[in-house]
């Protein structure tokens, strides 16, 4: 059968960072995740928006946790979207979060194969930009089997960067994979990251933000190639300025490239990352 935007439907979870997804687009949902300041748990977006996030966070005597959405939330999602024959779940990387597996299990509920899950083994804007190249296809008619080597595909050729001003926030949430071995080593170091099969790996070590940002010109440089097709996310936690010189390094360094999405970074993902991260992801996408 032909997957369309008319008869297939596109959820994510609130860590896509893509809060305006179901507003721009009618067969999207959003399944917010929780995060949680003592006994209060407040929705992903919904109860707590990110400028309110970051004002707490600094002045907070202690960090907040983070939870998946329960298999109940995405069952309610799912059931939303009962007039959709199809039904594609883009998850956040099952190494960071526990957010895929409940979405699996909330469609093993539904029964049969009319939602399908997939762990997109990425974060944040990353995410979203992959729903956005399903939502491309959908628009010009595809099939289960494109859209499963799209998904596989992106995973395999995307591209993440970001870089942190401290490692205290992945190590405290246990999100911080390989890059442990850089944890007691800080000290006016810069470490550039990225998602290797779902894992916070370290890229490279640099001294300050000048050369963190050199690294990335270098790395973005080597990967790409100045073509239409070539698709650009940022996302920023509390830290615009970062963000906007990001962004005029892309088009000064890939003019033909397309800025799909600038964003900031929501409560749960800044609950990991912290106050200062910013990051870039792409795609060549035909």
């Amino acid at each position: 059968m032909r997957r369309t935007a008319a008869n297939t439907a596109i959820v994510v979870d609130s860590t896509a960072d893509f809060p305006e997804a179901s507003e721009r687009f009618g067969n999207w949902r959003i399944v917010p995740l929780y995060v949680r300041f003592g006994d209060e748990s407040l929705r992903d977006y919904v109860e707590i928006q990110p400028d309110a996030f970051y004002g707490r966070l600094r002045g907070a005597d202690e960090l907040p946790t983070t939870s998946q959405p329960t298999p109940g939330d995405f069952l309610a999602a799912y059931e939303q979207l009962a007039e959709y024959d199809r039904v594609y779940s883009l998850h956040l990387s099952s190494r960071l979060s526990g957010t895929y597996e409940s979405a699996r299990t909330a469609a093993a509920e539904i029964g049969g194969d009319r939602v399908r899950v997939f762990d997109s083994r990425t974060a944040s804007a990353a995410v979203a930009m992959l729903g956005l190249a399903v939502q491309r296809r959908l628009e010009r008619e595809t099939t289960d089997e494109e859209v499963e080597t799209l998904v596989a595909r992106y995973a395999e050729s995307a591209g993440l960067l970001f870089t942190v001003d401290t490692l205290e926030f992945l190590a405290r949430g246990g999100r911080i994979g390989k890059a442990s071995a850089l944890a007691g080593q800080m000290l006016k170091i810069k470490p550039i990251l990225t998602l290797a099969e779902g894992e916070v790996v370290p890229v490279k070590r640099v001294r300050g933000n000048q050369k963190a940002f050199a690294e990335f010109v270098a790395e973005f440089t080597r990967r790409t190639r100045d073509e239409p097709g070539l698709r650009v996310g940022i996302a920023h936690a509390d830290a615009p300025e970062r963000a906007a010189a990001l962004a005029d390094m892309v088009r000064r360094e890939r003019p033909r490239a397309e800025i799909e999405i600038m964003t900031s970074l929501g409560p749960v993902v800044g609950t990991h990352a912290g106050p200062g991260t910013v990051g870039f992801f792409w795609s060549h996408d035909a």
